[in-house]
C-alpha cells in the first residue's frame, strides 16, 4: 500500500487515531479483564456480544449494558475504575505499539500532518500508554470519554477532535480497529483506515481501506 499516495488522494491534513486496538494491540487484554471482572459478579459474555455492545464503546456504555441503564453515575464510575485498574495490571508486562506505528508517526510528523487521539477510554489508561510507549510528543490533541456526552458510534468525539485541530472533517483521516469506531468517524464525514487487530477484516468493510498494521 502506498500510504503517501493515500494521504495525497484523501487530501489529508490531520490523522486521528483511536487508542485501544489501534495504537496498542490490547483488546484481547481488555476482553480478558472484562471476563475476570464479569466472573466476579457471576456473568459471562460471548465474543459476538462483546464486539456488538462493549468493544470500542465508553466504559459508561459498557457498564450500562452489563448492569442495566438505571445504574447511577457514581456506581458506574466505581466499576469503571476497578475494571481499568485490573486491565493495567494485566497488560503492563505486554504493552507495546502496533507494529510499524512509531515509524509511521515519524513519517506523518515529517510531512507536518497534525495528529490526534480520539479514544473511548479514560485518562489513566492514556497516561499508562504514554508512560510505557514514548509517543506523547506526536499528538497535538487527545480527547477521551470524559470530554464527550455521546460515545461512539456517535460522531461527537471525532467532530470535537477536528474542531480542536481547526481542521475540517473532510481533510481528516482516521485509524480505527472496531466497527463502532468506523461508524463514528464515517458519520463525522472522515475517511477511515481500519487496522485489523481486533475484528476480522470481513467485519470492517465500512472502512475505506483495511490494513494489518502500520508496516505499509
Amino acid at each position: 500500500m502506498d500510504i503517501d499516495k493515500i494521504l495525497y488522494d484523501f487530501n489529508t491534513k490531520a490523522v486521528i487515531f483511536d487508542l485501544d486496538g489501534t495504537l496498542i494491540d490490547n483488546n484481547s487484554y481488555h476482553r480478558e479483564t472484562w471476563e475476570k471482572y464479569l466472573e466476579k459478579i457471576g456473568k459471562t459474555i460471548s465474543e459476538e456480544e462483546f464486539n456488538a455492545n462493549m468493544n470500542g464503546r465508553t466504559n459508561e456504555d459498557a457498564i450500562k449494558y452489563i448492569y442495566g441503564k438505571d445504574i447511577s453515575p457514581e456506581e458506574s464510575l466505581k466499576h469503571t475504575l476497578d475494571k481499568e485498574a485490573l486491565y493495567r495490571e494485566i497488560y503492563k508486562p505486554f504493552i507495546k505499539p502496533v507494529p510499524g506505528l512509531i515509524d509511521f508517526l515519524e513519517r506523518l510528523k515529517s510531512k507536518n500532518i497534525s495528529m490526534a487521539i480520539a479514544t473511548s477510554g479514560i485518562q489513566p489508561n492514556i497516561d499508562f500508554m504514554f508512560e510505557n510507549i514514548p509517543i506523547k510528543k506526536y499528538f497535538d490533541v487527545v480527547v477521551n470519554s470524559s470530554h464527550i456526552k455521546k460515545g461512539k458510534p456517535d460522531p461527537e468525539i471525532y467532530l470535537k477532535v477536528a474542531s480542536l485541530l481547526h481542521i475540517s472533517p473532510k481533510y481528516s483521516l482516521v485509524f480505527e480497529d472496531a466497527t463502532v469506531g468506523i461508524k463514528s468517524a464515517k458519520a463525522a464525514g472522515m475517511k477511515v483506515i481500519a487496522v485489523a487487530t481486533t475484528q476480522p477484516k470481513e467485519e470492517l468493510g465500512e472502512a475505506d481501506i483495511i490494513v494489518d498494521d502500520y508496516n505499509f
